[in-house]
């Protein structure tokens, strides 16, 4: 380090700095570059050239284009701190160099950086034998929530649906773990939960609860929490603090859009754990796509901020009556408002995501374009409060909603005088059009007396340039400017015998020369001058537009807020009218759940579209259910594969956690009451990584449904038991679907969809159990899907006639009969069939040529005792 160029010297003293897992980005002159092992990182990451000078790694990027180069990083869950030249560059000085800005996955800002129809969230999460807590906080949007929870899956079920992008941890947290009881599988719920986002460790001390509380109040600029219903001792705002020590590390400043803090109770929301949300395609399908989802689904909104409200609804689910029914009555009225729909969606796509805006505005990322984008937002205000207002009494929900949209007239007015209409990215010096063009000409006489005086210089420049090629005869005179030699004429060597005396030599190139002239020098001075002050005179007018437009900040939260609000229910209105939904109806202090012809919601549509110009294709079948904690309880549903089995059970589901959500139902009726949780226990999958097969994992997610049930939740069970040998898997399911009916006189509503016939006797003992089969018809030995629940059991799973739908060879499927029947045959005998084995490798002794026997197939007796299994 002692022989490094004083360049290389603030260049390490910026490095050393930094946390090692971060990228550092050194500008110089117009590249961003990195040295050493950054280099190394960042050509890979990137798939740039990696040169070296002196023996030092170097890769580099062009600053107007760092901002998809910082994208590319991001997404790779890479950290990259911003180092900038704080002062223009002068002959003979070193520039001013300082660490501008820390991008990390979870503290972005910038459009190109951010999903737009996504929540982007910063969470802190701690726990211990007392309990989880965890803080997240969206800088981009101002969102900030705390939650504290004795059982941790209560909080993971939150942090999963939240989808963070990066995820904060004590120091010690590993260690902790390692020495708790439960720390293994606590470790791996965390997993489950946050998946494979980018995890920072951050000192114990940024976690302390009362350092935490005092973060939080300064940040909001209070003096205590009452306000927002939150203790000064509440344990979630450990977290909440180290959220925002990192925020503000990152940022170099606090953060400047909070003005609001949450707190998420459990009890207050229904509860979808992570294996729950990934099983029913909540927010993902099992191919990780958005596209196939129930958000997919559900969303059909114009904005990006409607779109973020329809995944935060979902991720909270409502157990509040009344919001639910606020929800209701607006999705209601916008669905007999087709015209007004229309218009409100026409006009929030000409609009811009106004609450990230803000978000940029309130944390120093200004720039033309975001008041541009205001501007266009506060345009709309007034044709939007006029079509909702003009639908009248009638509608009193949509009412509500129009009288909480301000309409800003004198920001507007301000917006529309002051800016152009066609705004560039910066402000900056331009010598081929003064500034950036941002104030509107008229609008500041200093500002337009500076502007002409800049372009009349211009005009002389062009005035000179066609002046002298007629003086000298030199055709292809040039008159140029770059950075470093100001204005400059150019001429060709071979034009040299024409230059006049009085021009003086400037620079030599290859195959020209560069001269000034004293007349040349002056004007360029004054032309400068009045450049950059045109530019300075700008941007200070461009800081009052800012300005004024902050002091409505929080004014204009609201009503982005509203905006969302109206885009998601005049969306869900029009689904509601043109998909043939329903607004369920809920009867409080009920655990009933009756649907009559319910549908699928992401299997309907899916349908639709595949019909969409195609013969031959078959609408949706509705069933109903009728469900209740204290009669028809747990619901038996038998059939053969294909038959839609799974479907139903998740159609059910769905349509639950929409109505909870407040949205139409796709149903001719739906008749329920609240639902505290919902869980589910669908598909196959193993977790190779954490040592769990396949069965392992349906015992764990089995185990959490049945220690966390309660009468006031719907559970829904696809083949509980099949992932280990016939018996042991029958017995489970046995077992499970007996504690499920337990005892009492209530349980929680079940539907538990399986190929093991022996349970369907146990409807003989369980007073709220009924069996359901999926029918099918049998014709030629084949079957025909007909996708109709009705009551009663299945007679057997028609396995066979599937396996031949699926392509199966006509040997393999000819000989699973003959098995079949022999092991449905009292004596248990197969005979072995050597002739269909001589394609088959054979066995080291040559062909079997005894018979196999099996033990006799046994059945459950119905004239016992159910409870104990006649199996072994």
């Amino acid at each position: 380090m002692s022989s490094d160029t004083p360049m290389m010297k603030q260049y390490r003293e910026a490095r050393q700095s930094l946390e090692d897992d971060t990228l550092l980005l050194f500008r110089l002159g117009d590249f961003y570059e990195m040295f050493e092992t950054d280099a190394e990182q960042g050509a890979a990451l990137l798939g740039i050239t990696l040169t070296k000078r002196h023996d030092m790694p170097m890769a580099g990027i062009p600053s107007h284009a760092a901002e998809s180069y910082l994208s590319k990083l991001l997404a790779q869950g890479k950290k990259v701190a911003i180092c900038d030249q704080l002062e223009a560059p002068q002959p003979g000085k070193l520039v001013k160099r300082g660490i501008t800005r820390i991008l990390t996955p979870g503290t972005v800002l910038e459009d190109r950086q951010l999903e737009a129809s996504h929540n982007h969230f910063l969470l802190a999460l701690d726990l211990d034998k007392k309990g989880a807590r965890a803080a997240w906080l969206d800088l981009s949007t101002g969102k900030f929530a705390l939650s504290a929870q004795t059982k941790p899956g209560d909080l993971f079920s939150v942090l999963h649906s939240l989808s963070p992008r990066e995820v904060l941890m004590p120091e010690s947290l590993g260690r902790r773990l390692e020495m708790m009881e439960n720390g293994k599988s606590l470790s791996d719920e965390i997993d489950r939960a946050l998946g494979e986002i980018t995890r920072t460790e951050r000192p114990d001390f940024d976690f302390d609860q009362r350092s935490g509380a005092r973060e939080v109040m300064e940040s909001l600029g209070v003096m205590n929490l009452e306000g927002f219903g939150i203790d000064l001792e509440h344990s979630g705002l450990g977290p909440a603090g180290a959220v925002l020590v990192y925020a503000q590390d990152v940022l170099k400043g606090k953060p400047g859009n909070l003005n609001r803090i949450e707190e998420y109770r459990a009890g207050a929301a229904l509860l979808l754990d992570p294996a729950t949300q990934r099983n029913l395609e909540v927010f993902r399908t099992s191919a990780q796509a958005r596209k196939g989802s129930l958000l997919d689904c559900m969303d059909d909104t114009a904005s990006p901020a409607g779109a973020r409200l329809v995944e935060s609804f979902l991720a909270r689910p409502e157990r509040d009556l009344t919001e639910i029914q606020r929800r209701q009555a607006c999705v209601e009225e916008f669905s007999r408002s087709p015209r007004a729909v229309e218009e409100v969606k026409e006009t929030l796509r000409h609009g811009a995501d106004l609450e990230r805006i803000l978000g940029r505005l309130r944390n120093r990322v200004v720039r033309p374009r975001e008041l541009g984008g205001l501007r266009a937002t506060v345009r709309g205000l007034p044709a939007i409060r006029q079509t909702l207002s003009e639908l009248g009494k009638d509608f009193p929900a949509i009412q509500s909603l129009a009288s909480r949209i301000e309409l800003f007239e004198e920001l507007g007015d301000l917006l529309n005088r002051a800016l152009e209409e066609e705004l560039p990215a910066e402000i900056k010096l331009d010598v081929k059009g003064v500034g950036g063009r941002v104030i509107r000409a008229e609008y500041d006489k200093e500002f337009d007396r500076l502007r002409d005086l800049a372009g009349g210089g211009k005009r002389w420049i062009l005035e000179l340039e066609a002046s002298e090629r007629e003086k000298t005869g030199i055709s292809n005179l040039k008159v140029k400017y770059n950075g470093a030699f100001g204005y400059f004429i150019e001429v060709t060597k071979a034009n040299l015998h024409l230059v006049p005396e009085h021009y003086v030599r400037k620079q030599t190139m290859t195959n020209a020369e560069r001269y000034y002239t004293d007349e040349l020098r002056t004007k360029e001075k004054e032309i400068l001058n009045a450049e950059e002050q045109a530019v300075a005179k700008e941007q200070e007018l461009f800081e009052v537009v800012v300005h004024r437009a902050l002091e409505d900040a929080d004014g204009l939260s609201l009503v982005a807020r509203v905006l969302a609000e109206v885009d998601v229910f005049s969306s869900w209105g029009a689904i509601l009218r043109d998909r043939d939904y329903c607004i369920p109806t809920f009867t409080e202090g009920s655990r009933e759940l009756l649907i009559e012809q319910g549908r699928h919601p992401v299997v309907e549509t899916v349908l639709k579209q595949e019909s969409l110009g195609l013969a031959g294709t078959h609408a949706f079948v509705p069933n109903d259910v009728n469900l209740s904690a204290a009669e028809e309880q747990l619901c038996l549903i038998t059939g053969p594969n294909m038959a839609g089995k799974s479907t139903y059970i998740r159609q059910v589901a769905l349509i639950t956690l929409m109505a909870q959500v407040g949205s139409g139902v796709p149903a001719k009726s739906c008749r329920l009451g609240l639902v505290d949780r919902i869980f589910s226990r669908v598909g196959a999958g193993d977790e190779l990584a954490r040592g769990n097969s396949t069965f392992m994992v349906e015992m764990n997610e089995t185990a959490n449904i049945l220690n966390n049930c309660t009468a006031d939740s719907l559970i829904v069970l696809d083949e509980i038991g099949r992932g280990t040998s016939t018996y042991d898997g029958l017995s489970i399911a046995w077992a499970v679907v007996e504690h499920l009916h337990g005892e009492g006189s209530e349980g929680p509503k079940t539907l538990f969809a399986t190929h093991y016939h022996e349970l369907t006797r146990l409807a003989d003992s369980l007073p709220r159990l009924r069996n359901y089969a999926v029918a099918v018809k049998e014709w030629n030995d084949e079957i025909i899907f007909v996708r109709q629940v009705t009551p009663g059991a299945s007679e057997r799973s028609f396995g066979i006639q599937v396996a031949r739908l699926a392509g199966l060879p006509d040997g393999v499927v000819g000989r699973a009969k003959q098995i079949l029947a022999s092991l449905e045959a009292e004596d248990g005998t197969i005979s072995v069939d050597n002739e269909s084995m001589a394609d088959s490798p054979s066995p080291e002794n040559g062909p079997l040529e005894k018979p196999v026997v099996l033990p006799k197939k046994r059945r459950v007796s119905p004239k016992i005792d159910p409870s104990q299994l006649e199996l072994f």
